[in-house]
């Protein structure tokens, strides 16, 4: 890139947020990374550079995102890209996971991230540029069984992104949520996986969509490297996209939702349209 930005990335020491520092700092540009153990991304970085702040933040926990924000804003003076990496998968049926584990994986997926865009906009608006990045996730444009509370977390943030564009674009911030198929990271990890606790027998698909997800641990498709690469590129375009779609599988996933509903909706257009006051 031809010039330095300052990039704040949380969900930074694995996957797709790794591969991001790591690249953003060897091409000598100024990163704050954040991760609920700082000493976990030190290890994977193995970086001293004076362009690089590495944060321990809990973002369910707002003072301490507020004081995340405000330590990189002292350390490099202003935040141009956020990328809101941070989040972790969660596999069930509604009915198996209880209300505690269904409320962890929004906090974390959808209220981290809106906790981050509330106290990073004031210095965004001060400065009138940006650009704020959502990772979301092909399921939450079109889920698969087994996965509907990611999903629907996932789904909030592609809402939240779109909106979010239209309210602050006076302000000259630009907006990218992006939805990535499978890549081959550590998703499917127990440490970025969380399964149900107390599993019904008569779910039988949903147990074989998840044997089927865990057997493809390894030998997803996506390469990380290329999706950080292509996450950096649209940075420097005047005029980045609102929806980007990461990998083959998320292209073809899509395309077969977006015709799916539009056949649904034809079927249906008699129906839909007899609903109206006629005079």
């Amino acid at each position: 890139m031809d010039t330095k930005k300052v990039w704040f990335i949380t969900g930074a020491s694995k996957g797709l947020g790794l591969s991001l520092v790591n690249q953003l700092l060897k091409a000598g540009q100024y990163v704050v990374a954040t991760s609920r153990n700082i000493d976990d991304l030190i290890k994977v970085t193995n970086s001293d550079s004076e362009n690089f702040l590495p944060l321990a933040v809990d973002l369910k926990n707002d003072k301490e995102v507020e004081k995340a924000i405000s330590q990189a804003v002292k350390k490099f003076n202003r935040i141009d890209v956020v990328i809101n990496n941070a989040g972790y998968g969660i596999g069930g049926s509604i009915e198996e996971l209880n209300d505690e584990e269904t409320r962890a994986s929004f906090d974390v997926n959808v209220f981290g991230t809106l906790n981050v865009i509330r106290n990073v906009m004031p210095y965004l608006r001060a400065q009138k540029s940006g650009h704020i990045i959502n990772i979301s996730s092909i399921a939450g444009f079109t889920g698969a069984t087994g996965w509907a509370v990611y999903s629907a977390s996932k789904a909030a943030v592609i809402g939240l992104s779109e909106v979010l564009a239209e309210d602050v674009k006076s302000f000259g911030i630009k907006v990218t949520v992006v939805a990535p198929g499978a890549f081959r990271t550590n998703f499917l990890k127990p440490d970025s996986l969380t399964l149900p606790q107390n599993t019904i027998s008569e779910y039988e698909e949903v147990r074989n969509s998840h044997a089927r997800y865990l057997k493809m641990d390894g030998e997803q498709i996506g390469d990380p490297e290329k999706a950080a690469a292509a996450m950096i590129a649209i940075v420097a375009m005047p005029e980045p996209p609102l929806h980007l779609l990461l990998g083959n599988d998320a292209y073809q996933r899509a395309n077969a939702k977006i015709q799916s509903l539009e056949k649904e909706f034809k079927q249906w257009e008699t129906i839909t349209n007899a609903t109206s006051f006629t005079n």
